[in-house]
């Protein structure tokens, strides 16, 4: 049994040596995607050069300041792959830190709340992270809390001991107004904006296999997680431009005007056919990258009309600022957030 023991701990080690960090695909795909930024950028410029051109101003306004975003998105990106792994995590950490300020800000707490959110921000958002940079294959130097895998912990501690925490914390401080509102907020704003996106970084930590093959993939994981945020932005955008284009039926209209069933279904067949054209840079099939693609479309959709079903019950129209004239960073990833675990799940039990 120790023999047994040794050689399945020793077994992530051994496949880790196996993979790089930045293997030739991923720096070809961000190129691929520095490139298409930069020919957008330049149509963008040349479009708002010209007048009487026929174009909606406003949409044309709104182009250039997503493409801003998307500049400023890749740049930091770029900058966490550079400081390696840690790097990446310690980035998405403070991503998370900003959206839950922003989520905090827009839904008002009570006084009674600030020593939860102390918890909230400064105990269990580190924790998550934390938790994300040990994973599967954890320094040596740690002794026995080496042999730990983490995702036992940090798939559960939010979901499970967070939220018992929260609203135990906030009883003890007396204050019994909207109790239950106030609870629910601070619960829902951590497991969306920290739990949720904190499974992108750890796509990281999955060890692939190839369907068919007994060969661990030896490419690299970066280009994995620059896969799954760039489908989850073009999902985001292919909704709306076939909502734009063919748009006829809006799913709730009192929720957001401008979703519709055809920009939904439009963006899903658009966003798996690039997925599909992309496998290259990921362990997956064409096809399953096109259900992949698929399925994070059905999951940004659902995270953008969430988002927007609080906004509204709110009375704001973004959740911050990021840019000028672009929201702020939770409307920037709310597609992330929302597709991060599933498909870190789907992935980790049917390609790990």
């Amino acid at each position: 049994m120790p023999a047994t023991r040794s050689s399945t701990a020793e077994l992530p080690m051994m496949l880790v040596t196996h993979t790089e960090w930045l293997s030739a695909n991923t720096y070809v795909l961000l190129a691929v995607i520095l490139a298409t930024l930069g020919i957008a950028s330049i149509v963008g410029f040349l479009l708002s050069r010209r007048e009487n051109l026929g174009v909606e101003s406003p949409l044309l306004r709104r182009f250039n300041h997503k493409l801003r975003v998307w500049w400023m998105m890749a740049a930091i990106l770029v900058i966490g792959f550079l400081m390696h792994r840690i790097g990446v995590v310690i980035l998405f950490g403070l991503v998370s830190f900003w959206a839950l300020r922003e989520f905090i800000t827009m839904t008002p707490t009570r006084r009674g709340d600030h020593r939860t959110l102390f918890w909230v921000f400064f105990i269990f958002t580190p924790l998550q992270y934390i938790f994300i940079a040990l994973g599967s294959n954890p320094p040596s130097w740690l002794g026995r809390l080496s042999t730990i895998d983490y995702y036992g912990l940090y798939s559960i501690m939010i979901p499970v001991y967070a939220s018992l925490f929260i609203p135990a914390r906030a009883a003890i401080a007396g204050d019994y107004k909207r109790f239950l509102e106030r609870s629910a907020k601070i619960q829902f704003g951590l497991l969306i904006c920290v739990y949720s996106l904190s499974y992108a970084p750890a796509l990281l930590d999955l060890q692939y296999v190839p369907t068919g093959s007994t060969t661990p993939w030896t490419g690299s994981n970066v280009s994995v997680l620059v896969f799954f945020v760039l489908i989850a932005q073009l999902a985001t955008v292919m909704e709306r431009a076939w909502g734009r284009l063919a748009g006829r039926h809006v799913i709730a209209e009192r929720i957001n005007a401008s979703r519709t069933w055809e920009g939904f279904l439009g963006s899903m067949v658009t966003t798996g056919l690039i997925a599909a054209a992309l496998f290259w840079a990921t362990p997956f099939y064409p096809w399953e990258a096109g259900v992949l693609g698929a399925v994070v479309t059905v999951m940004a959709c659902a995270g953008t009309m969430t988002m927007s079903a609080i906004k509204r019950d709110r009375g704001v129209t973004d959740t911050g600022t990021l840019v000028q004239g672009h929201a702020g960073v939770l409307d920037q990833i709310d597609n992330v957030c929302f597709a991060a675990p599933v498909f870190y799940h789907v992935s980790k039990f049917f390609f790990s």
